[in-house]
Order: structure tokens, then C-alpha cells, then sequence
């Protein structure tokens, strides 16, 4: 890992050794600006930085860049996301020259969910570069200052990128092979799928650690608080890559339907606290789906507060 390359805050905050607390935010359905600053209030403070969603669940969203952007304004640090299902090679350049000039630090590169599982499953999907090409295209434009044609940039956009893993998808060895090719590709950072198997990330882990991509790329582990049985039902059988062992569901199912999501953010405590000793992980990504309300609360109990100034 080499010296600071952007003005990003969850960049500093992973340099000096702090353990990163990241949050995120989904964009509206709509151009409801409103809604969209009320959720982010939640996060402000509580976090290092929030991941502005694109198009999440291949549902038609106001865009990551435009909410990144309204982000900042609210004083909070964004970490916009892209997809590749949507854009070829020059969309994707445009974007990220765009989200620089605006402001934007951080960038987490993604394939994006498939169009059959949105509003529209017609769409085509585009992916014209794949995640990992998307990471060296950033890195490119940022560490040599050039486009994919060659041409010499202006002004290089001097992003924090990232990518995500996840941990539980088949065939599970070969996962952290692929992890290895997007540190490879360039990421700096990694947020991994919301982890629910406990044995299986702690298995994962120990891949990551004794092939020593740990000190090549700073990992943090995905958090989501349940809000009950129900919730965990659903994405059980309903949410591809997900991994919740059922002992998970009964024990939400132990407890009063009104009780359950103390019990689920508990859960979500118990995991914090093991991810903070865990070797090889440098961080928490929380993901409150529509809860971002409890962030601060989670955060609090979480023993994370207050996030470091650097």
C-alpha cells in the first residue's frame, strides 16, 4: 500500500490505522432531494464515508453521480459507486472525470445486479468493460494521467477505488482468487457482501490472510443489521449470494416478533466486535437498507464513536 493517493477521508482514516466505519445510502426513486437529505442526516458523524448506490437492484434511481454530489453539500463524504451493466468505456471515463471535478474522492467499481431481477428486464445491459477492467481504468487515469486511447489527461482524477467481494458465492475457493485479481487490477480497498455465515467469513479470512492480501489492500467487512425473521426469510431465497445459515433465523425467531430487531442489531454488535479483532480486516461497511435511522444508534453501541479527524 503506498503513500496517499487522493484527498479522500476514508483514505486517511485507513492509512493512520483507525478501523473504518462506512455507511450507505440509497438514491431516490425519483428527483426527491428532501428524502434523500433526511436519510443522509442519519449517517453524518456516524461514519467515514457513505456509498451512494447505482441503480441498486437494477431499479431506476437518481444517479450516484448527482446524489454524490448532493452528499458533499450535506457535508458528508461520499463513495460513489458504478456499474458496468449500464455504460461503456466512454460513459464510464466521462463519469469519472465528472465525479472528480464535482468533488467526489472515492469510487467503488461494480458489475452491477442483472436487469431480470429489476423493474425492467428488458434493458440491455451494456458491460462492455468488466469490474476488474473498470479498476484498472481508474487507476490508469489516475496513477499515469492517461485515457485508454493513450491520450494524456489534463487534470487526473485522483480517486480512492474500490471493489467488492463476495465471500459466499460458488465455487467458495475460488473466491479469494478473485479477490486476488481485483487487488491485482488495482483496487485500494474492499467492501465484502453482508456477512451472515460467521464460520464461513472467518474461513475466508484466513485464505485472505496467509496469501497475504491483506497488506496489498484494505478489506471491510459488510454488516446488515435484520429487522426481523421476515427480512431474513426473504433474502435467504430471494437476494443471489446471500449466505444465512438458518441458525441465524432461529434465533430471531426466538424471541418476540416485536423483539426482533433489537435481536437482529445485536447480531450486528456481536459481529463488529469480532471484526475488530480479526486479522486481515481493517473495517466495517454498515448497510441499514432503509434503516439508516439506527445508524447512529448501531454506531454508538458499536463502540465506533467518535470517527477519528485526520
Amino acid at each position: 500500500m503506498s503513500d496517499l493517493k487522493s484527498g479522500s477521508n476514508l483514505e486517511k482514516v485507513l492509512k493512520a490505522g483507525h478501523f473504518a466505519f462506512t455507511g450507505e445510502c440509497g438514491p431516490p426513486r425519483g428527483a426527491n432531494v428532501e428524502h434523500f437529505t433526511k436519510k443522509l442526516a442519519h449517517l453524518k458523524g456516524n461514519v467515514d464515508a457513505v456509498n451512494i448506490t447505482d441503480n441498486q437492484t437494477a431499479v431506476a434511481r437518481m444517479s450516484s453521480l448527482a446524489a454524490s454530489h448532493i452528499a458533499i453539500h450535506e457535508g458528508i463524504e461520499p463513495n460513489f459507486q458504478m456499474v458496468c451493466r449500464d455504460r461503456n468505456r466512454l460513459a464510464m471515463t466521462s463519469d469519472i472525470l465528472g465525479a472528480y471535478a464535482l468533488g467526489i474522492r472515492n469510487m467503488l467499481c461494480l458489475s452491477g445486479d442483472h436487469q431480470t431481477f429489476g423493474t425492467c428486464p428488458q434493458a440491455k445491459n451494456v458491460h462492455d468493460l468488466d469490474s476488474m477492467q473498470l479498476i484498472r481504468l481508474a487507476t490508469r487515469m489516475r496513477d499515469e494521467g492517461t485515457f485508454l486511447d493513450g491520450d494524456d489527461i489534463d487534470v487526473p482524477p485522483r480517486l480512492f477505488v474500490g471493489a467488492a467481494s463476495n465471500p459466499f458465492a460458488d465455487p467458495f475457493e475460488f473466491r479469494v482468487y478473485r479477490l486476488k485479481n481485483k487487488i491485482a487490477a488495482g483496487a485500494d480497498y474492499i467492501q465484502t457482501q453482508c456477512v451472515f455465515n460467521m464460520d464461513k467469513f472467518r474461513e475466508f479470512m484466513k485464505m485472505v490472510v496467509d496469501m497475504g492480501l491483506h497488506e496489498k489492500c484494505y478489506i471491510l467487512a459488510g454488516v446488515t443489521p435484520m429487522k426481523g425473521a421476515p427480512m431474513a426469510n426473504y433474502m435467504k431465497k430471494f437476494v443471489p449470494g446471500m449466505d444465512i445459515p438458518d441458525s441465524l433465523i432461529k434465533r430471531l425467531k426466538g424471541v418476540e416478533k416485536a423483539d426482533q430487531p433489537e435481536e437482529g442489531i445485536k447480531f450486528a454488535l456481536e459481529q463488529i466486535e469480532e471484526f475488530k479483532e480479526m486479522e486481515g480486516v481493517a473495517g466495517v461497511h454498515l448497510m441499514a437498507i432503509e434503516w439508516e435511522q439506527k445508524v447512529p444508534e448501531i454506531a454508538e453501541r458499536a463502540g465506533v464513536l467518535p470517527r477519528p479527524a485526520v
